[in-house]
């Protein structure tokens, strides 16, 4: 069997490890637009372990004291009195309101005035998930992590069919007893049924789908109910008059001729996939992103970039990378967005990236009569022992001598911390 381990609520109920206080009551956590990165006051800040999903690897550290219920105020609230912050996680409490993720917190405060806001702190909810990471592999030897709050594993050869539940009910337990976290688990012969089985009985459920129930499990549920299952798909089945699982099996025949995106779907959904539990994936890309006021002054925009790549660089690194394919993107305060990539076949350093993320900005910023309101920078196409790359010899002692410089950056930051050392152009502030 294969389980799917998904952990309540999390941010919020990470928070409620710390404050029990919140517990049983209307809870939202929330987030800004992270500026801090682009003070010019040092800012302590940590490096951890990947996690899965787009959660970043590097966090500014926040000082934990107490829940307090007006210090929201100084974070989401400005100097003209206008709420700002994003809604990220709600508790069930909370959700009864019609309160959702990605709601404004204003319209959160509008459907319920007694709503208990906290701060995002994601370094500590990182940090929290590792630990669960760990303790879990000492329970289950193949465990996948999905995303931050989400896991595989795989009991095949560890726990018999016939045990599985009584697993699946210890593992619940103890978690909850360790670390004061709600979690749902559902297992199946399958990853996709086995998740499909953890959504479906939430908070604090169990559920088991055998092989021979599965057809009868996914029948009667709605399509945007599977995951993987995104709006364009959904539409073309909308346009069949196709609205549950059970008639997306009922039409195979229509579904196989999508291609091998149908045929990869129904073999998920008859729980005949055969997709593997894997415990280290190699990674894609790394990227870093920000959201702000619209800001209209490049040379600002200029030093917000300059910030960013010497964070995405110092990432890169720590986890001993070597990307050659660089790409940017910018979005406007009318919503407009421009990108581009480029593969650069040169031994990257921080030196290298920061001046190509200046000379890209110049020639991306097609609209500089608008305010710019979220950068974003990548990288990808990492070279490894099955990806080789031949680097121009032109550069050769130019690009080992600025890579030498990276090292020795990173050490003095592992040391004093990731602002210890800055180009010349972040200590601009406008």
């Amino acid at each position: 069997m294969i389980i799917h381990m998904d952990l309540d609520c999390f941010f919020v109920s990470a928070e409620r490890t710390r404050s029990p206080f919140l517990k049983g009551k209307p809870v939202v956590v929330c987030k800004s637009g992270d500026t801090k990165i682009f003070s010019t006051h040092d800012m302590p800040s940590m490096l951890t372990e990947g996690v899965g999903g787009f959660n970043g690897m590097l966090h500014h550290q926040k000082t934990f004291q107490c829940f307090h219920k007006e210090a929201w105020r100084e974070e989401f609230i400005d100097e003209k009195g206008q709420i700002h912050g994003i809604v990220i996680a709600k508790s069930y409490e909370a959700k009864r309101y019609g309160i959702q993720t990605g709601m404004r917190l204003q319209e959160a405060l509008l459907r319920a005035p007694s709503l208990l806001i906290v701060p995002s702190d994601h370094l500590f909810y990182q940090q929290l998930s590792l630990a669960l990471k760990a303790f879990l592999q000492s329970k289950i030897p193949l465990l996948e992590q999905y995303s931050i709050d989400e896991f595989w594993g795989d009991l095949k050869g560890w726990v018999r069919d016939e045990e599985t539940y009584a697993f699946m009910a210890h593992v619940q337990k103890e978690v909850l007893e360790r670390f004061d976290l709600p979690l749902s688990i559902g297992a199946s012969r399958s990853k996709w049924i086995a998740k499909l089985a953890t959504d479906f009985n939430k908070p604090y459920g169990l559920t088991l789908v055998p092989q021979e129930k599965i057809a009868a499990f996914v029948a009667p549920m709605k399509i945007a109910s599977f995951p993987g299952i995104g709006k364009v798909l959904q539409k073309k089945f909308a346009s069949y008059a196709i609205e549950t699982l059970g008639e997306v099996l009922e039409h195979e025949k229509l579904v196989m001729g999508f291609g091998k995106i149908g045929r990869d779907l129904i073999a998920r959904l008859r729980g005949e996939d055969n997709e593997p539990v894997i415990a280290n994936r190699n990674r894609h890309s790394v990227g870093i992103s920000r959201n702000f006021a619209a800001i209209h002054a490049r040379e600002e925009v200029l030093r917000r970039a300059i910030i960013l790549s010497r964070h995405l660089s110092y990432t890169i690194e720590k986890l001993a990378l070597r990307p050659t394919t660089y790409a940017f993107s910018l979005r406007y305060e009318t919503g407009v967005r421009v990108h581009t990539s480029q593969t650069i076949e040169r031994v990257f350093s921080e030196t290298l990236y920061r001046q190509w993320v200046v000379k890209t900005l110049l020639s991306l910023d097609a609209h500089t009569h608008y305010g710019i309101t979220h950068i974003s920078l990548s990288l990808s196409n990492f070279i490894s022992p099955s990806h080789t790359k031949t680097f121009s010899l032109l550069h050769v002692n130019t690009d080992e001598k600025a890579k030498r410089l990276s090292e020795k950056l990173t050490h003095l930051r592992d040391m004093y911390g990731i602002d210890i050392v800055r180009s010349g152009a972040e200590k601009r502030h406008h």
